[in-house]
C-alpha cells in the first residue's frame, strides 16, 4: 500500500520521544513492503537520509509554530492528488487536521494518531477560553476524530466519549528491540559512577517526569548509610537546573544531557535497573487517566533492565509487579528508595531483567507495533470502500 504520514509538528531525526516515534513507525511499515512518504520537520542536517526505506519530506509548520499546522494543508492536499496513497496517517495535534482532512477526498483510508488527549481534562483553561466562544476548538477535534476511519491510541479515555468503539485500535509504543539489548555496545559520553549497581533515568525533565525523585530517593538512600546505587540521568528541559541542584553534594549521580537516540542502547546497556518514577500530581491532562506509552520503560525492558516505576493503574499492565520490575506506591515515603534497596540483588536484577527483555520482544516491539497497524489498515480497507 501506499501511506503517507503526516507528522509536521515532529523533528526527524530528533531525541524527543515524538520524534523517534515517527521516525520508527514510518520505517517499520516501509521494511513490511509499503511505499511510504512521510511529512516532518527536519532536523539540523535536514531529512534522514542514510540507510531509509521511507521518502522523507520537510513540510515544518510555518515559522515552527504547531498552532499554524493548518496553514499548510492546501500544500499538503496537492501532494495527495499527486501521490493518491491509499492510507494517509496523521498525527494528532489540537491544531492538526493538515492531511486527514483531505483524505476522504482521494478515497484514502483516514487514520488518526492520537497519543495526546482530544479531550479537555477537568479544570482546563483551554476549555474555560474555549466555551467562551461556543467550543470551536473542542468541535474541530471531534471533528477529526469523526474524519478518520480508524484511531490509533493507546488509550481510549482520551478520545471523545461518542467514538466508536469499532475505529479504536489500542496500541502501546514501542522500542527497537534488535538495537536496545543487554550487549549493545558504543562510546559513551560520560562514565558510569563508581558503585556496584547503577540506575538510569532517560527521558524529558519536566516536573511529571519526576527525574527529581530518582535523586530524592538517592539522597535517601545515603541518610540510610547506602553508597552501593548510583544514578545516571539522561536528558535535558526545564527541571533540569533543578534537579542539578537537589544532585548537588550527593556523589555518585551523572547528569549526561541530552544525547542522540544512537547512543540510548550503549547507555541502557551499561546500568541496572531502569527507573520511570511518574509523578502524575504534576500535570493536570493526567486526571484523565495515565495515557502515556512511556517509551523510556519499552527500552528499558528491551535492554534487560528491570523497571522501577509507580504502582498506577496502566504501569500495572505494562509492567508485571515482581515479574518485570518493581512498581512502588507513589504516597508512601521512601517507597522509590525501598524498590532501588530490593534490587541491588544482582540475582533478582537478572531475573526481573531478562522476564521483561522477553517481554518486550514478544509485545512491545516497533515490529509488532507496525504489524498491528498494517493488520488494522488492510481490516479496514474493504470496509472502508463498501
Amino acid at each position: 500500500m501506499k501511506i503517507l504520514y503526516s507528522a509536521i509538528d515532529q523533528t526527524v531525526p530528533g531525541t524527543k520521544g515524538g520524534s523517534i516515534h515517527v521516525a520508527a513507525v514510518a520505517e517499520g511499515l516501509a521494511a513490511l513492503g509499503h511505499d511510504v512518504t512521510a511529512l516532518i520537520t527536519p532536523g539540523r542536517d535536514g531529512v534522514p537520509r542514510a540507510a531509509t526505506r521511507v521518502r522523507w519530506i520537510g513540510v515544518p509548520p510555518p515559522l515552527g509554530a504547531t498552532h499554524l499546522r493548518m496553514a499548510r494543508a492546501p500544500q499538503i492536499a496537492r501532494l495527495l492528488t499527486v501521490l493518491r496513497p491509499d492510507v494517509v496517517m496523521e498525527r494528532y495535534h489540537n491544531f492538526g487536521g493538515e492531511a486527514i482532512t483531505a483524505a476522504r477526498s482521494i478515497g484514502a483510508l483516514a487514520v488518526l494518531e492520537v497519543n495526546a488527549p482530544v479531550v479537555d481534562h477537568p479544570g482546563s483553561r483551554k476549555a474555560i477560553l474555549d466555551a467562551l466562544i461556543f467550543r470551536p476548538m473542542q468541535r474541530w477535534r471531534e471533528r477529526l476524530c469523526t474524519l478518520a476511519d480508524i484511531i490509533v491510541t493507546p488509550s481510549a479515555a482520551i478520545l471523545p466519549p461518542a467514538t466508536p468503539s469499532a475505529r479504536i485500535r489500542l496500541l502501546e509504543w514501542g522500542a527497537d528491540t534488535e538495537r536496545f539489548h543487554p550487549n549493545a555496545i558504543g562510546k559513551l559520553p560520560f562514565e558510569r559512577p563508581s558503585t556496584a549497581t547503577v540506575t538510569v533515568f532517560a527521558g524529558a525533565f519536566r516536573a511529571w517526569h519526576g527525574a527529581i525523585d530518582l535523586v530524592r530517593a538517592i539522597r535517601e538512600l545515603r541518610r540510610r548509610g547506602r553508597q552501593d546505587i548510583g544514578a545516571v540521568l539522561i536528558g535535558d528541559g526545564p527541571e533540569l537546573p533543578r534537579v542539578r541542584a537537589e544532585a548537588a553534594g550527593v556523589g555518585k549521580i551523572v547528569l549526561t544531557g541530552a544525547l542522540p537516540h544512537d547512543v540510548m542502547p550503549a547507555a541502557l546497556a551499561t546500568a541496572d535497573i531502569g527507573v520511570a518514577p511518574f509523578n502524575l500530581s504534576a500535570h493536570a491532562p493526567l486526571s484523565l487517566g495515565f495515557y502515556w506509552s512511556p517509551l523510556k520503560v519499552f527500552e528499558y525492558m528491551s535492554s534487560g533492565l528491570p523497571v522501577v516505576a509507580p504502582a498506577i493503574e496502566r504501569m500495572l499492565a505494562l509492567v508485571g509487579q515482581r515479574r518485570e520490575g518493581i512498581l512502588y506506591d507513589p504516597a508512601a515515603p521512601g517507597a522509590l528508595a525501598d524498590a532501588l534497596t530490593e534490587l541491588t540483588s544482582a540475582p533478582l536484577r537478572a531475573q526481573l531483567g531478562a522476564a521483561a527483555r522477553e517481554r518486550a520482544v514478544r509485545d512491545y516491539s516497533w515490529a509488532a507495533h507496525c504489524r498491528a497497524l498494517d493488520s488494522a489498515f488492510r481490516d479496514a480497507r474493504p470496509n472502508r470502500s463498501a
